[in-house]
């Protein structure tokens, strides 16, 4: 089955061709990524995470700006890798999620609380939880039942 394009993919499609092969090995690989890092992640957020208010720290030592810079790049490779895996294999929404939980910036509980709201990624996170025999995720609207069964 030869599928045609139109005419305006075209130019786009021959300058990807030689890029697939290096494109499907690395959706492959952060998706296999995904499949580890998300759960082990999850699994270790207090069940309170977006309901408790933030308290940034201030004052900062040298090693404490060290991780700062650490983690702030980590959190950038995670963000482009969970947009990447909106059209590539893999858990984009939550992916970039753990991005910006990485990360620091203005805004970002803000942030989380307004993804963490989305149904399909709360329902994912709290099964991800459910799975490993984990207390479920509160709401960030604190909402007191239980919305993961879809209702």
């Amino acid at each position: 089955m030869n599928a045609e394009l139109p005419t305006w993919l075209e130019p786009l499609a021959q300058q990807l061709e030689p890029w697939l092969p290096a494109l499907t090995v690395t959706g492959i690989v952060m998706a296999l990524a995904s499949f580890v890092a998300i759960p082990w992640l999850l699994l270790r957020m207090p069940d309170n995470y977006f309901t408790d208010s933030y308290k940034p720290h201030i004052h900062r030592g040298p090693l404490a700006w060290c991780i700062w810079l650490i983690r702030n790049v980590l959190a950038v490779f995670l963000l482009v890798a969970g947009i990447l895996m909106l059209v590539l294999p893999g858990q984009g929404l939550l992916t970039i999620l753990i991005a910006i939980m990485a990360s620091t910036f203005p805004g970002k509980y803000r942030l989380e609380r307004a993804i963490m709201r989305h149904p399909g990624v709360f329902r994912a996170a709290n099964w991800i939880r459910r799975k490993y025999n984990r207390t479920p995720l509160k709401h960030p609207d604190g909402h007191d039942e239980d919305i993961t069964d879809g209702h």
